[in-house]
């Protein structure tokens, strides 16, 4: 039989005396897009509630057209860091666990490989397949990449939704900085007497329509998400304004 490595945690399938070819069906599953999906849908999700709400917020209390602007601009700028910096921590601990456990299991291996391999079998039975059929794909597999096999099977790491620090910060502060823009923008043309009437229902339509897309990519139900991300935003916005006009009229 012969022995192949590969830096993937999908290994090659393998026969008794040939390498059977891999063949790659091109398929769209939503699980894909969890990584990229959760950082870039918060990311523009917070970019214009909460810059939306701090803009509300500072005109409700009566601020100056200049004060609106610098507020929005302020609120950009840091809640991209933020995002960025906040996201970036979280998933290098999830990374940096992943390499852990790798580690670990890979030490097991070296120490114990016919125990491992026996593992790995138990669950292939545990998921139906036979004793003797289970036992042939665990030696077949533990051949061609054991710290793959075990990786994918007893782990549940794959190399499509492993941990990617750098892109997930990179798509929040992006996504964030995007959606910023739009409440900002719109504090900047919109008539001053017209403008909280102006932020709130751009804000409100863009979160409506930001909320469908990712139920719709995710694979939910699309009012039901736009329902929900509309009403959250309502509801804070409208909290932000109310403490804008009560520090206002108390000043």
């Amino acid at each position: 039989m012969p022995h192949l490595t590969s830096g993937s945690l999908f290994p090659t399938a393998v026969g008794d005396t040939h390498v059977i070819p891999t063949v790659r069906h091109l398929e769209h599953h939503t699980t894909q897009n969890v990584g990229w999906l959760r950082a870039a849908v918060l990311g523009a999700n917070d970019g214009i509630l909460s810059t939306a709400s701090l803009v509300l917020g500072v005109a409700a209390a009566h601020g100056t057209p200049q004060a609106i602007l610098i507020a929005g601009a302020a609120g950009l700028v840091a809640g991209a860091m933020s995002m960025a910096a906040g996201e970036y921590v979280s998933v290098h601990s999830q990374a940096d666990a992943e390499k852990a456990d790798l580690r670990r299991e890979g030490a097991e291996i070296a120490s114990d490989a016919a125990g491992e391999t026996r593992e790995l079998a138990a669950i292939y039975v545990g998921r139906g397949l036979d004793a003797d059929l289970a036992k042939k794909v665990a030696d077949q597999l533990t051949a061609h990449d054991a710290l793959g096999a075990h990786a994918r099977d007893e782990l549940g790491l794959s190399d499509e939704l492993r941990a990617r620090p750098i892109q997930a910060a990179l798509a929040s502060a992006t996504s964030f900085a995007a959606g910023a823009s739009l409440p900002v923008l719109v504090a900047r043309f919109a008539p001053p007497s017209n403008l909280i009437a102006a932020v709130s229902l751009t804000s409100l339509l863009s979160l409506a329509v930001l909320g469908a897309l990712a139920a719709q990519v995710g694979g939910a139900r699309v009012a039901v998400g736009a329902l929900r991300v509309t009403f959250w935003g309502a509801l804070a916005m409208a909290v932000t304004a109310g403490v804008g006009a009560l520090f206002g009229t108390s000043v």
